[in-house]
């Protein structure tokens, strides 16, 4: 197999993903049905220092596919999907790259409808998003 460095795999996670900008993503938040999860994989002392998008469901990337894999002693029932309405998983970190290579291992570990937030957090703040504080626990 030959090296891909993480732009590679960069590259190679948003070909499988779909990529929303912060526009775009603030309209399907807005669409009025309740039919995906947002998810936030940053780590928590990120979520402390600069909050979060509203409603958003942080899974720390490291423990993502075991979240997401219900043969794991560790799923979380929010990653379960039906078939009959199978939920979008919106995934955005900092900047843009972990969600994409979660966006990926999401996908690979079964999750359909799976797309990222290009530009991650730090756009969503740059282009005015809303945020809520996230208190130490």
């Amino acid at each position: 197999m030959a090296y891909l460095g993480y732009q590679g795999l960069m590259e190679a996670a948003r070909e499988e993903i779909q990529e929303y900008t912060v526009s775009e993503l603030q309209q399907r938040l807005q669409k009025g049905d309740d039919n995906y999860l947002l998810v936030d994989v940053r780590d928590i002392r990120e979520l402390w220092q600069s909050g979060k998008i509203p409603d958003a469901y942080h899974a720390p990337r490291g423990m993502l596919e075991f979240w997401i894999d219900p043969q794991s002693p560790y799923h979380k029932a929010e990653f379960s999907q039906t078939q009959e309405t199978p939920r979008e998983f919106i995934f955005y970190c900092a900047a843009g790259w972990r969600s994409a290579l979660a966006g990926k291992a999401a996908k690979d570990c079964g999750l359909q409808n799976v797309s990222h937030l290009a530009g991650g957090f730090l756009d969503w703040v740059e282009q005015g998003g809303e945020v809520v504080e996230v208190e130490k626990g």
